[in-house]
């Protein structure tokens, strides 16, 4: 007997009411509440869809972020100015070719980091609310956020790259706690750069922040088991 197991990454492409909705927002054509009723319904219809199919594990389709690793910066303050290219630089392939962009100039944390909510537990609580199939929440991987130290912004809050990392850590695991409070048995890591160093041009930024590939391979393993340890009754994956 062969046994199969399948879920969703994580993300669902928005639906065209909800993209909709948020430029609507953004001009004050709407309210929050508004909005939020909207972003449920999106919510509502990707629950519904994943158990449609079948699927014993469930996201929200990670409707209300901008992007998957936007949960930390909506409710974390400290990483300075930002736009969506902080989350999606680099080079990226399709069948037109390459579409380059740049990392964002004065991308890099200028104070303490200072969590001003928790990440995705009420994404979670809203989730859990709708299914009786195992509810399934991500959060991004710690060595990630490499990206958001700079040597020439950030070394005034945090000099050096690791004491940075620690508080990311820190933030991480409260918030493993907070969801395994409220219930939540899988959570999925998301994004380790480990295949993004096979690139030698990704790898070079890398470096450019001072550790060398074997101790960046090495550090992200630690930072990673970080945020896992100590939660023995939750399933723990990785979007690679």
């Amino acid at each position: 007997m062969i046994t199969i197991h399948a879920d969703v990454v994580g993300s669902l492409l928005r639906p065209p009411e909800l993209l909709a909705a948020q430029q609507r927002l953004a001009a004050g054509a709407i309210t929050a509440a508004e909005f939020k009723l909207i972003e449920d319904r999106a919510v509502d219809d990707a629950v519904a869809l994943q158990e449609s199919v079948g699927l014993k594990i469930v996201t929200d389709g990670e409707m209300r972020r901008q992007s998957f690793q936007s949960q930390m910066t909506a409710a974390v303050s400290g990483f300075g100015e930002f736009d969506l290219d902080a989350f999606l630089w680099g080079e990226w392939h399709d069948e037109q070719g390459v579409e380059r962009t740049r990392r964002p100039r004065r991308l890099g944390a200028v104070a303490k980091l200072k969590r001003l909510r928790y990440l995705s537990a009420d994404e979670f609580s809203y989730l859990k609310s709708k299914t009786n199939r195992i509810p399934k929440i991500t959060l991004p991987s710690p060595g990630l956020w490499a990206n958001f130290w700079s040597a020439r912004h950030s070394k005034a809050a945090y000099p050096t790259l690791d004491s940075f990392l620690a508080d990311i850590v820190q933030i991480l695991r409260d918030e493993v706690k907070e969801l395994v409070r409220l219930g939540a048995s899988y959570v999925q890591i998301d994004a380790p750069h480990y295949g993004l160093l096979l690139d030698p041009k990704t790898r070079g930024f890398y470096e450019g922040q001072g550790w060398s590939l074997d101790r960046w391979l090495g550090r992200g393993l630690e930072l990673d088991n970080a945020v896992m340890d100590g939660f023995p009754d939750v399933t723990f994956g990785f979007h690679i």
